[in-house]
């Protein structure tokens, strides 16, 4: 499963990939816009990376013997 640390660390990057997406479209500044939402693209692929490992080990435990 996924611990609390790496809960955290996903918000965290989404959160700050969040903040360079807004600053960089204030500023006019394309690259970091875009770095930001790559941040974000990045929290969300391995939150759903955790979800798809915790339901297979759900699965696994419900068909143990």
């Amino acid at each position: 499963g996924m611990s609390f640390i790496d809960k955290l660390k996903n918000k965290t990057e989404r959160a700050t990939g969040k903040a360079k997406e807004h600053i960089g479209a204030a500023k006019g500044d394309d690259r970091l816009s875009a770095e930001g939402k790559n941040d974000q693209s990045k929290a969300n692929l391995k939150d759903a990376g955790e979800h798809v490992k915790d339901a297979g080990s759900k699965i696994k435990d419900a068909v143990k013997p």
